[in-house]
Order: structure tokens, then C-alpha cells, then sequence
């Protein structure tokens, strides 16, 4: 799993845009050449010994537009036995990695930070779910999707946060926002609403620049603008969903993994107000030229960020 919510933000970018350019049967013969090296990052243990592994197939996603992801699938076989556990395991430089067992309904599902290695994995048997486990594992995966991989989320918190210097009043807000992008999650993780990133990531963008905008209009915070942020919410949680999506979720652990993901993005968020409080408002937010030389320069600095990501999304 990328660090970056964006290939376009990661250093190797220009790489990306070249793989994703060549054709299927090139980045197959690519895949084929970098298999050894690949195959040694990868560490299936049982009985504390390594298990062979053998490369299968290599299924490459044709693509007709360049500037939206591709997905290509590398097969290999590996032979355990199916009664007794086993571990998986792979380079931490690959990043984190979701394990999935076979089956929507009865398969398992982990979450592993990237060089961590999995808990003990059994095939024959009818995997057993702690709500616990599951609601702990996704906390964190909520954090990092707003701190540090969510700079358009972390904006709109910014925009939210220029707006008042009460605590009480901006952990109210936050929390609207959480609950608006929850229900919006949910929603999209199980299917009943789909609507396109296409569509979704340049609103999500114009919300950055609606409440950096409206910085310079309103003072204080009222009902008003809670209920737009809640609006707001529910578009940010489509945008969320993504992330969940791309886990596959089990039905036995959607719920502790949606609980705990969302707690994981309302302490991100959390966390964002906080270090501002800290860093800015418990020092300037008294003096009379807090709002003309903090306030708007900040909030004119994230709506022209909102404007240029808008126009990149469309175009």
C-alpha cells in the first residue's frame, strides 16, 4: 500500500507513469524479470521453515486511459499444509499489505504494517473474529489516512480550524464531520452507493476551497456552518471508502473495521486541531490582528490549493 494518495505526489512519479504506460505484454515481461528479486522479499513460514515459492501467472489489466490506476496481479503457489499454521511475511520497503483468505463469507482478513509478520494462518479451519483485534488493527489505518496520507482531508481541517478559536466549538464541528463521512462509508463499502472518484475527488476538492472562502465572510462559527460541514462529511466519506474497499472486508469484520477506522480518522483530525492550537492559536488567537495576518493569509493559501487540485481532478 502506497504511502501517497496520489502517484503523482510519490518521488518515484515518473516512474509510475512509465509502467502504467507500457502495454500488457511488456509489463508482463517485466513482472517476469523482477520475480527473483521479488520472490525473496517474501517470506511464507511454516513450521519456522521457508516454503518455496513458484510463479504462476502474471494477469495484467488492460487500460485505456493512462491517468487512472491500473491493476495487475502476480500468481504464485507456495506448499503448506493445509492443517497445520502458517505465517506470511514481506519486505518492509513494500509497505503495509492486506491478507486476504479465500472466501467472501468465511475467509479472513488481516492488516499487516509494512515487514510486520502475520499472526498464525490456518486454511481448514472456520477463522475465528475478535472484534477487539479487528478494531485495534484499523484504528491506526484510519490515523494514517488522514496523517500523513490525506493532505486534502488535512486542509479541510485547516479551513474548518481558521474559522474559530474555541476548542469546544471545533471538536463539535470535527465530530459532525465524522459522523456525515460515516454514514457515507458505510454506504459505499457495502455497495449502496457508488459514485465515481472521478467525480467525488473534485468535490471533495471545491469543499476545500467553500470553507477557506467562506473564512472571509463569517466570523464565528454557527448552525449554518455546521451543517455544511456535515454535508461536506458525507462526501468526504465517499472518498474514505476507497480505502476499505480496496481491503476487501469480510462481512464477520465490517463493522470493527469501519468503527475502528473512523476512530482512527476522528483522532487524526483531532490531532491536526491540536497542533494548531498549540503551534498558533493558544498564542495569537487573543490579539486583534489574528484573523488579518493568520487567519485569512492561511485560509487564502489552502483555497488556492483546493482551486488547483479542482482543476487538476477535472482535467
Amino acid at each position: 500500500m502506497s504511502n501517497v494518495s496520489n502517484t503523482d505526489e510519490a518521488k518515484q512519479s515518473a516512474k509510475y507513469d512509465f509502467y502504467r504506460g507500457r502495454s500488457e505484454i511488456d509489463l508482463k515481461s517485466d513482472f517476469s524479470k523482477i520475480w527473483p528479486s521479488l520472490e525473496t522479499e517474501i517470506k511464507i513460514k511454516q513450521d519456522n521453515e521457508l516454503v518455496a515459492l513458484k510463479l504462476k501467472n502474471i494477469i495484467v489489466e488492460g487500460q485505456e486511459n493512462f491517468d487512472y490506476p491500473r491493476f495487475s496481479t502476480i500468481v504464485f503457489v507456495a506448499s503448506v499444509d493445509p492443517y497445520r499454521p502458517f505465517s506470511f511475511q514481506w519486505s518492509k520497503a513494500y509497505g503495509d499489505i492486506v491478507l486476504r483468505g479465500p472466501g467472501s463469507e468465511n475467509g479472513f482478513t488481516q492488516y499487516l504494517q509494512a515487514g510486520i509478520e502475520s499472526s498464525d494462518i490456518t486454511i481448514d479451519e472456520q477463522p475465528e473474529y475478535k472484534f477487539s483485534k479487528v478494531f485495534f488493527e484499523y484504528i491506526p489505518v484510519g490515523f494514517t489516512h488522514i496523517i500523513p496520507k490525506g493532505l486534502d482531508h488535512i486542509l479541510f481541517v485547516v479551513g474548518i480550524f481558521f474559522l474559530s478559536t474555541k476548542l469546544s466549538a471545533l471538536f463539535w464541528q470535527i465530530t459532525f464531520f465524522t459522523l456525515a463521512h460515516s454514514v457515507t462509508l458505510a454506504m459505499a463499502s457495502l455497495g449502496i452507493v457508488k459514485i465515481s472518484p472521478s467525480i467525488v475527488e473534485p468535490l471533495i476538492a471545491a469543499s476545500i476551497v467553500y470553507v477557506a472562502v467562506e473564512n472571509f465572510y463569517s466570523k464565528t462559527l454557527n448552525l449554518r456552518r455546521s451543517i455544511i460541514v456535515f454535508c461536506f462529511g458525507l462526501l468526504h466519506g465517499l472518498g474514505f471508502a476507497s480505502v476499505l474497499v480496496e481491503f476487501g472486508l469480510p462481512v464477520q469484520q465490517f463493522v470493527p473495521a469501519l468503527v475502528g477506522f473512523n476512530i482512527g480518522v476522528e483522532l487524526g483530525q483531532i490531532s491536526i486541531v491540536l497542533i494548531l492550537f498549540g503551534l498558533i492559536g493558544y498564542w495569537f488567537n487573543t490579539k486583534n490582528w489574528y484573523r488579518k495576518l493568520i487567519t485569512l493569509p492561511i485560509s487564502s493559501v489552502v483555497g488556492l490549493l483546493g482551486l488547483y487540485w479542482f482543476f487538476e481532478r477535472v482535467i
